[in-house]
């Protein structure tokens, strides 16, 4: 939730360039269907009523790769992933995986001792602190054309970092007070569930909690609890705060803590079994969304419901290192994962390079990859939303004959419950050419820590819709492949005509033109043309899964991809 609208909707400290949802969204609303319930969701619910009931299954493995999940979430603890050849706790790599008690995945943000990495830096920051050590002291004139372009990078980032400094202090100051005020608020008020009413009758000598009740007043007169919105402003200034302390400070570099050689992208022998992490909201959501227990009569269901969540964890509170997504792609592939899942982004990709072999390998192997858009409401493109499905170097035989783009690769924009000119949400990326398909992403209602559930939203809660519909045909056509399924779900996305607001704005345009299929995911819809396919998996003498007579297809033909 961005909370800098919510206090623009008091007409209080800011101006938006986009609104906030002011109603609520129906529960379960992501696995609804439109005809039958009203909403654009992705009509699993139907599916399993009309298409699926009484079929069988195949388990399919999923990675998350994330923050870290809560394997013990009373909705999650059935469905993750166990390594049945390690022996929980032994300190022994009992499977010789490389990997020491990796029983629910692999944590690439800790080291061996069991100490784990919550913050980091973004990679703006990283890669100027880089340069700082090539330029600082020297002067433009004296140094060669390549390193001019790199020293006109570094004053960028500079200037970029000195700014966003500059806003945060300003920004985090005020919403420290206002979350400040709100729990003197409660304490004064000393309730457990605080109304309306008594924020109605309450008044103080001291303006701030004057002020902060009628900033809660406005939320709750849109059925929001005053608990819900503490909490919010609470974990939205300390989001501020480790932006300053964290993000954006060149002081700080948690990574030799991690204790790998981190100049070698080859090195992979680091991390330790704590798949959970000191803060595993995120990734907790996001596998909910994916697969919490079907009809087990506990907080909400998954789309899938025959998966084994593979907690892989490579993201911190700041950006991703390139090193750790490849490694943690790599890992899940070895593992048995089918589909992962990768619901985070960033705008720069130091060592693009090394990720594209860990995609590829997952092109090899058959895995297919779902990607969060990234909600900075922006057309996105290969150089500034990473990671991304084009490769850097083409690969093949003298790097000139392998495939411009992944091929097992799924670019998620997020879409809102309101099936009007609001459908796109406010905050999305899109492209015609690099965001594939949307899904619903505003108001999603899945798992959270410590047996909790809330309302997340992003394209970060999208793509495990995707992800989740992608398991589910894995899952009952087990024979197709992981192309074929990116082509099924491509295919069988539900086209809009009608105009929307681009996002970041109130200008109306054809929901065709956000993204290359011009369509909503749909679970219905694609299992449908699932059936129909006739499925080229087939065994290399190596064992892993191939297929048979795949051409290369460039970006630009995927909208006219022809189903066998």
């Amino acid at each position: 939730m961005d909370l800098r609208k919510i206090v623009a909707a008091c007409g209080l400290l800011f101006c938006v360039n986009f609104g906030f949802t002011q109603t609520s969204a129906p529960a379960n609303w992501f696995n609804l269907d439109l005809s039958r319930d009203h909403v654009p969701g992705v009509s699993t619910e139907r599916a399993y009523d009309q298409l699926l009931k009484g079929k069988k299954s195949k388990t399919v493995i999923v990675a998350v790769l994330d923050s870290g999940v809560d394997y013990e979430h009373e909705d999650l603890k059935d469905i993750m992933w166990v390594n049945e050849d390690e022996i929980p706790g032994n300190g022994v790599d009992d499977d010789h995986n490389g990997y020491v008690d990796d029983v629910h995945g692999w944590n690439f943000l800790g080291n061996k001792s069991g100490e784990n990495i919550q913050y980091d830096n973004l990679e703006v920051t990283r890669l100027y602190r880089k340069y700082q050590q090539m330029f600082d002291g020297k002067k433009p004139e004296e140094l060669s054309k390549k390193d001019k372009a790199l020293y006109k990078k570094y004053m960028e980032y500079g200037k970029v970092i000195e700014d966003k400094k500059t806003e945060l202090e300003e920004e985090a100051s005020t919403f420290v007070a206002i979350a400040t005020g709100i729990n003197a608020l409660a304490d004064e008020i000393g309730k457990e569930e605080i109304t309306e009413e008594d924020l109605t009758e309450y008044e103080s000598d001291n303006p701030l909690l004057n002020y902060v009740a009628q900033i809660i007043l406005a939320q709750m007169s849109e059925n929001r609890q005053f608990r819900q919105v503490q909490k919010d402003f609470n974990e939205y200034a300390e989001h501020l705060v480790a932006e300053y302390k964290y993000h954006y400070n060149l002081d700080f570099d948690p990574r030799p803590e991690v204790g790998d050689d981190f100049s070698d992208p080859y090195d992979r022998d680091y991390g330790n079994s704590d798949v959970r992490g000191p803060d595993a909201l995120h990734g907790t959501h996001v596998s909910g969304i994916i697969g919490a227990k079907r009809d087990n009569g506990l907080g909400m269901n998954g789309v899938a419901d025959n998966v084994r969540i593979m907690s892989v964890r490579t993201v911190p509170d700041g950006d991703e290192r390139d090193k750790d997504v490849a490694a943690a792609i790599i890992y899940a592939v070895d593992n048995g994962a089918s589909v992962i899942n990768m619901s985070f982004g960033k705008g720069a990709s130091p060592r693009k390079e090394i990720v594209d072999e860990a995609v590829r390998y997952a092109m090899d192997h058959d895995v297919l990859i779902v990607h969060a858009a990234g909600n900075d409401n922006k057309q996105i493109s290969s150089e500034n939303n990473f990671p991304t499905d084009k490769f850097e170097k083409r690969g093949g035989f003298l790097g000139l004959f392998g495939p411009k783009y992944a091929e097992n690769w799924i670019e998620v924009g997020a879409i809102n419950w309101q099936d009007d000119e609001s459908l796109v949400a406010p905050f999305s990326n899109y492209s015609p050419e690099y965001v594939d398909v949307f899904a619903p992403g505003m108001e999603i209602y899945s798992t959270t820590p410590f047996n909790e559930y809330e309302n997340q939203q992003g394209t970060s809660m999208a793509a495990p819709v995707v992800t989740g519909v992608a398991a589910v045909i894995r899952s009952y056509f087990p024979d197709l492949t992981a192309r074929q399924v990116k082509q099924v779900i491509m295919e069988s996305a539900v086209r809009e005509n009608k105009k929307v607001k681009e996002p970041g704005s109130d200008v109306l345009v054809p929901f065709s033109q956000l993204s290359v299929t011009g369509g909503i995911v749909n679970a219905y819809q694609a299992i449908q043309l699932a059936s129909k396919m006739k499925g080229k998996k087939k065994k290399s003498s190596k064992g892993a899964a191939m297929e048979e007579g795949t051409p290369d297809k460039e970006k630009k033909d995927k909208k006219s991809v022809a189903v066998p």
